[in-house]
């Protein structure tokens, strides 16, 4: 016993060395990042010190360097959060978002920004896309796809009015809930969520609460703060959002597909360089002819590209126009990219690039 005893207090003697080895080390790296600060010149906001491609660069050496315990995703948000505390010692970055606070918007923010960038809860897409163009925001974040339930619409169509530069992705597994006042399934008569989140946990709600009403609303925490204040109304939404509005959670892990995940888009104001893994977004409207969707992608293949995703939306310049949103693997300012966008622009109507940006890290 007295062994024992004498070899766990070693252990946590060994653990409190190892915690202020830990705490000098990231105190000496924040004091790096004010010298960094001090070089490039004062009276600059954290937006000039901000750059994604190193971040990126930086965390994939953190996943390549992990060999446990701990998991990629848990060490890369450890060292997300180093990162964002050194960036947000003088002046934080401001983050736009669809809030209210809660919404899974919020957490992407924190997955890719860190707990220390400043976020602006905002009351709609459009109005993310307003406040960055503004200056108001130096970033934003939106949903624009679902492993399940496919694209945003109302994000892209934001794409075909605004100048933002997509300038990020992340990837969100999102687990939804059902949150009440009185948390029982009996007492639900209906059901808030956002469209999107309905449609993800539509099975469960079909055999669970067959004869609820299903109310859409602009978010799933805006749900969950209209379901605080009736006793037979529940909300679909993260845990989070619950514990946020003091609901109690009814159920767990609704979401009809065990990989339900959303990927969504950093937006901003500025092309950033390459960082080694990137990913461009174009927009391309085609003129009404055969084969001008043929003529706008064969050059991808030609100059031996990955097509990663590509979707159609009315162009919003006349009746039966398309603009098509492609994305593909490689950074704008690569060679071959940059000769397949040229060899596109001799036949498509317009060709703009909408960004190029890091792939997400886990």
């Amino acid at each position: 016993m007295t062994e024992s005893k004498t070899s766990l207090g070693e252990m946590r003697e060994r653990i409190d060395s190892i915690d202020r080895q830990i705490q000098q080390l990231i105190s000496e790296r924040a004091k790096r990042a004010q010298e960094v600060a001090r070089v490039k010149g004062e009276g600059l906001s954290a937006i000039d010190y901000y750059r994604p491609e190193r971040e990126a660069h930086v965390l994939r050496m953190v996943v390549d360097r992990n060999d446990g315990p701990l998991s990629d995703t848990e060490m890369v948000r450890l060292f997300r959060e180093i990162m964002s505390s050194c960036l947000a010692q003088e002046d934080p970055l401001k983050i736009g978002f669809l809030g209210p606070e809660g919404t899974f918007s919020e957490q992407a923010v924190h997955k890719h920004f860190g707990h220390a960038a400043y976020g602006l809860a905002l009351g709609s897409i459009e109005e993310v896309f307003q406040e960055v163009a503004a200056g108001h925001a130096d970033f934003g974040v939106v949903p624009v796809e679902n492993s399940g339930q496919g694209m945003i619409q109302v994000t892209l169509d934001m794409f075909l009015t605004s100048d933002a530069t997509i300038c990020g992705e992340v990837e969100l597994r999102v687990h939804q809930c059902l949150h009440s006042q009185l948390g029982r399934l009996e007492d639900v008569r209906r059901v808030y969520g956002h469209g999107q989140s309905l449609q993800q946990c539509k099975t469960w709600l079909r055999i669970n609460l067959p004869d609820v009403e299903c109310i859409a609303v602009g978010s799933n925490a805006e749900a969950a703060r209209m379901a605080r204040h009736a006793d037979d109304a529940a909300a679909i939404a993260g845990e989070t959002a619950g514990k946020i509005y003091g609901l109690k959670t009814v159920a767990q892990g609704i979401e009809d597909r065990a990989d339900n995940t959303t990927r969504f888009l950093v937006i901003g104001r500025s092309l950033f360089p390459p960082s080694g893994n990137d990913r461009t977004s174009l927009l391309i409207t085609v003129n009404d002819k055969p084969g001008a969707l043929y003529d706008v992608l064969s050059p991808f293949a030609r100059h031996g590209i990955s097509l990663n995703r590509i979707e159609s939306r009315p162009a919003h310049t006349g009746k039966w126009q398309y603009a098509f949103f492609i994305d593909v693997s490689g950074h704008v300012h690569d060679a071959a990219l940059q000769a397949a966008v040229h060899d596109i622009g001799e036949s498509a109507a317009t060709i703009r690039v909408l960004g190029s940006y890091p792939v997400a890290l886990p």
